[in-house]
């Protein structure tokens, strides 16, 4: 074997586990591996998982906190203001440095998958080749697919939907949209169909900003659901934020859920953002704004967590760190049962790599050699102390490391150590 990473325990719970690594494959999995590697890494009993994905994220927008100027109120609709603004001062190779130093912080949290969705409402197409143009050059250590986003509206935004077309045409690889911010609610309805049947026909698969709102009445990812389903379109299209859930009367939300699932639709919930833009108009009691991921999940809906911003004009924290996104979504969702904190995890791994349709994910022989190696002994405990990503592995070949024992910490004139670490969750 190329590599073999012995007395690793896994996200399913398994431990002690061998993993023997051959020509950027995972080649065995199991305890005890005979096998005799060129590298051996001894992973102490450390969480060994499947690298993290990003279901949601801007990456046209990202690290451009501050420009033209800081959004000094920290609502939606200073920073959609703000991007109107710098719009016309872009420029594709400062879209793009920002995008690699963002991958680069990816990767060393043990990101290496990532959809963005890339503004086309310019029709200088600026940001689509930028980020075409990273995806090229990240390919070596990151997976980088590209949402076409008419963020102006499809039909609202004049010549939006050739845009959007001309950036499949250039590669990008989704269909996008965001049918509330059209002008009227039919307006949003026609979007939807519309860029279905585009999607459809181009065999593409579809992921929309849906109901992103505090309106109750918002109904477009019923919208989504239905034309999935006219379409045969089934396991390839995603309504992401969907917001107005939150809000939304429980008898209509009862007959949603099991269309949504009918016809296959995966949500997206982006936590750190969704509680941030949502319920700014309330006073008391206030809406917290992220959709309905337990009854989602229980009703056999796939859920990812997405980053969605990092250091924009609508958000100006952000590490890029999916560990800070599932503990706040654990948080948001109550989902502090045991069951529920390990779907958390893997609403930032497992789960978005099925809605991304990532070739080769996992830890399982014939995946790719793609891993995180964590300074926890579980998921739970690594979402709770948002664990140092000790070893990022990419294809057989490491690209990260930190040291380990972060989560233990010397205090001056005690001869011991605190360790946060603490058991096995059950």
């Amino acid at each position: 074997m190329d590599c073999v990473i012995r007395h690793a325990t896994l996200a399913d719970g398994r431990e002690d586990i061998d993993i023997g690594i051959q020509d950027s494959k995972i080649q065995a999995v199991g305890p005890c591996l005979a096998a005799v590697g060129a590298e051996e890494i001894d992973a102490e009993g450390a969480l060994v998982s499947a690298p993290f994905v990003d279901a949601h994220f801007h990456m046209d927008a990202t690290l451009s906190y501050g420009l033209p100027r800081v959004n000094q109120s920290g609502t939606l609709l200073e920073g959609i203001a703000l991007w109107s603004e710098l719009k016309p001062e872009l420029t594709q190779e400062a879209i793009a440095g920002r995008a690699l130093q963002y991958c680069d912080w990816a990767v060393a949290r043990g990101l290496l998958a990532v959809r963005s969705h890339v503004d086309v409402c310019d029709p200088r197409l600026l940001a689509v080749d930028a980020l075409l143009d990273v995806k090229r050059r990240v390919a070596p250590y990151l997976d980088l697919q590209l949402v076409a986003f008419p963020q102006d509206g499809v039909l609202r935004s004049a010549g939006a939907f050739e845009n959007l077309k001309r950036a499949i045409d250039r590669g990008v690889d989704v269909v996008g949209g965001i049918p509330h911010f059209e002008r009227t609610m039919s307006e949003g309805a026609e979007s939807v169909r519309l860029l279905c049947e585009y999607a459809a026909g181009k065999g593409l698969r579809v992921d929309m900003h849906c109901d992103e709102s505090d309106d109750p009445m918002s109904r477009h990812v019923e919208t989504l659901a239905a034309e999935t389903h006219r379409l045969g379109m089934q396991g390839r299209v995603t309504g992401s934020h969907l917001t107005s859930m939150h809000s939304m009367d429980n008898y209509y939300v009862s007959k949603l859920l099991p269309l949504m699932r009918e016809s296959g639709v995966a949500a997206i919930a982006n936590p750190l953002i969704n509680i941030t833009l949502q319920g700014r108009s309330d006073t008391y009691p206030k809406r917290r704004g992220m959709t309905r991921v337990p009854e989602m999940l229980a009703a056999g809906i796939e859920v990812a967590f997405g980053q969605d911003c990092a250091m924009d004009p609508w958000y100006s924290f952000g590490s890029g760190d999916m560990l800070e996104v599932a503990h706040m979504g654990l948080h948001v969702a109550q989902m502090t049962g045991v069951e529920a904190s390990k779907a958390c995890f893997r609403a930032v791994t497992d789960t978005p790599a099925r809605i991304l349709g990532l070739e080769g994910y996992g830890i399982a022989p014939g995946c790719h050699a793609d891993l995180v190696m964590l300074d926890a002994r579980d998921p739970i405990e690594a979402i709770r102390l948002r664990a140092t990503r000790t070893l990022v592995m990419r294809r057989g070949k490491v690209i990260s490391r930190a040291p380990a024992n972060r989560s233990t910490l010397s205090i001056e004139g005690r001869p011991s150590m605190v360790d946060f670490r603490l058991r096995r969750h059950g």
